[in-house]
């Protein structure tokens, strides 16, 4: 009667995935498990939730706070870096100088004189994902374990300190998730399709390296072994909407992945490299649950797969440059994704005039010679440039068949596939920011359509822009999601949100759209420099080593190459020729000084004109490929 009582408690307590107090009680378990005849069952992978960081003078230990495992815990050694788990005995020291509250340990990074570690300080609970709860990082923060800095030479101390400048730009990062339960990298066909003994593994091991933002900063954690502290990331957006249809409940996850192999901001990183890898590419996920139903509709967005750039130079559009190669780019790119999505409809939203016309050009043409995949050219602002969004459905005529065909993942309340998306439309405009968010949610609402009526909440002849309520609630879903995809990329929120939201342009659309422009040409001309580096240190393009000259050594006129310095002159010019010219009809002396003074205005724009790129902020640590 007892061994029955115990092995039903010990049921409910797995079924409701409760703690287990101790490691000692977690043994008693398995071994009632054994004498009672019930196989033992594997508990899902997870990381720890909450930790404390405790600052001693030699080093620092992270100790896990959760009930689950309030024996975990490791250390950093304060001048050599060294990462080592802790058993609960040494983890309890006493008297640490300092104690803090974390939430995750993001990754670490060795520089010329330590390690760094970036830990979780905030987070915002967003909502769940497939019933586990999934955060956004409100505050990052590097732990410098750097005491070997005082041995090092002058010209290191320079170089340490302008790479901590770019660590304290990554503390700054937005649109990063988590979840300590689930993997957020893999889209729900993939993880439905994958065996069910993943959910045992490590979180880092299920996820698709492609996707986990913090990838290069986990190595040393993975080499120590410390499983449960590595949180696998990802950049992008996570949004929720929920409304009724019907009496009936529907819920919305729009999810979006940035892959990390060309990790960059808008004018440092465009186009492809030889690997076929492009910039600004995202997987985004359309997730819909109602009565039990799950459905998801894929696409992606990426740069367009050429090499080519667009230097900034102060002009308004820098110039476009094709860099001629023989490397077969976007073959390898186009092959990379029917491996993982199947067939794809490529979706060119570029202008077919001046700069963008001639890349849109060569890419028709690269295209041609890829007979399997559809290439749709769809020139965006001559269609939709009055700000009329329902002419985009002049594109979805030309695709609809693809679209149909391509269909989208549906499993029922049993976790059964009742049919599976076999492609993906694969969109781009120069940034591919805002002309294809436009056109992504456009895409995305005719699925929606599509799976509700499917589902049965619709008609065969009804739409979701019929139920005025929850129409806005899904579009101000897409709206938010483009800014935040924008942000990371451009550094402000996505142009053209009202067609989104209402479907026209409107005045005061007009007047954000011009200071979101204003501040992408600020930002692109004399921020972005230091922001890509800060991305090339973290992601591993670049790569440390005291062996090498200094990346920051600069020569005469670059170390002067910075817009304060033409902006004084030019305003101090303009200031003193203004002034003379006032008081020129007084004597000649001052209309000769306003001579004067105007051509020295005029010459220090003439220079700042010529070299324009030298007077913008640009990456030192890695080349545009």
């Amino acid at each position: 009667m007892a061994t029955s009582q115990l092995r039903r408690d010990l049921r409910d307590r797995l079924s409701k995935d409760l703690p287990i107090a101790s490691s000692s009680s977690k043994m008693e378990e398995e071994k009632l498990c054994i004498d009672s005849g019930v196989a033992p069952v594997r508990k899902r992978s997870s990381c720890c939730r909450e930790m404390l960081l405790l600052e001693f003078p030699d080093k620092f230990v992270i100790r896990s706070t959760d009930l689950e495992s309030p024996d975990l815990a490791f250390s950093v050694g304060r001048s050599d870096g060294f990462l080592h788990p802790l058993s609960i005995e040494d983890s309890s020291c006493a008297n640490p100088s300092k104690v803090m509250t974390i939430y995750g340990v993001v990754g670490t990074i060795r520089l010329l004189a330590g390690i760094y570690v970036l830990v979780i300080t905030a987070r915002e609970e967003m909502g769940t994902y497939h019933g586990f709860s999934v955060f956004r990082v409100k505050s990052l923060k590097f732990i410098c374990c750097n005491e070997a800095l005082r041995h090092s030479t002058s010209q290191e101390k320079r170089d340490e300190a302008y790479f901590m400048t770019l660590l304290r730009t990554i503390e700054s990062t937005t649109g990063l998730y988590y979840s300590y339960e689930m993997d957020l990298t893999l889209n729900l066909q993939r993880t439905c399709k994958l065996a069910e003994e993943r959910v045992y593994k490590p979180l880092w091991k299920q996820a698709d390296p492609r996707f986990v933002w913090n990838r290069n900063l986990l190595e040393e954690l993975i080499e120590a072994k410390l499983d449960s502290f590595i949180i696998p990331m990802i950049q992008g957006s996570f949004q929720i909407a929920e409304f009724t249809i019907k009496n009936l409940s529907a819920k919305i996850t729009l999810l979006s992945r940035r892959c990390n192999r060309r990790l960059g901001t808008r004018m440092w990183r465009r186009g492809a490299n030889l690997e076929g890898d492009t910039a600004n590419f995202l997987e985004t996920e359309q997730l819909l649950e109602f009565e039990g139903f799950k459905s998801s509709f894929l696409q992606v967005r990426g740069s367009i797969p050429l090499l080519w750039e667009q230097i900034v130079d102060l002009s308004y559009k820098p110039q476009l440059n094709i860099i001629s190669h023989e490397e077969t780019v976007v073959e390898r790119h186009f092959h990379d994704l029917e491996q993982r999505y199947g067939e794809i409809v490529a979706v060119d939203l570029t202008d077919k005039h001046d700069d963008e016309g001639q890349l849109s050009s060569a890419f028709a043409a690269e295209m041609d010679k890829l007979p399997h995949v559809r290439y749709v050219s769809f020139d965006f602002h001559h269609f939709c440039g009055k700000g009329n969004f329902d002419n985009l459905q002049l594109l979805y005529d030309q695709i609809f068949e693809d679209v149909e065909k391509q269909g989208y993942f549906l499993i029922n309340s049993e976790g059964a596939i009742l049919q599976e998306q076999s492609g993906v439309v694969r969109a781009n405009c120069i940034d591919c920011l805002d002309r294809t968010n436009v056109t992504q949610s456009y895409l995305a609402r005719k699925s929606l359509n599509s799976q509700l009526q499917k589902m049965g909440a619709f008609s065969s002849n009804e739409c979701i822009s019929m139920h005025p309520e929850n129409f806005e609630i899904y579009n101000i879903l897409w709206v938010t999601h483009g800014d935040e995809v924008s942000l990371q990329y451009s550094g402000t929120h996505a142009l053209k949100g009202d067609l989104v939201r209402y479907g026209r342009q409107t005045f005061s659309g007009l007047i954000k759209d011009g200071m979101s422009a204003l501040s992408r040409y600020y930002l692109n001309n004399f921020h972005d420099g230091i922001r890509q580096d800060a991305l090339d240190l973290i992601s591993g393009h670049y790569n440390i080593n005291k062996d090498a000259p200094s990346p920051f050594q600069l020569n005469g006129f670059e170390s002067l190459s910075y817009l304060p310095v033409a902006s004084v002159l030019i305003v101090g010019g303009l200031t003193v020729t203004t002034f003379t010219l006032n008081q020129a009809g007084r004597n000649a002396h001052h209309f000769f000084s306003t001579v004067l003074w105007a051509g020295l205005t005029a010459g220090v724009m003439a220079v700042v004109k010529a070299n324009g790129k030298q007077f913008c902020s640009r990456p030192r640590l890695c080349g545009l490929l």
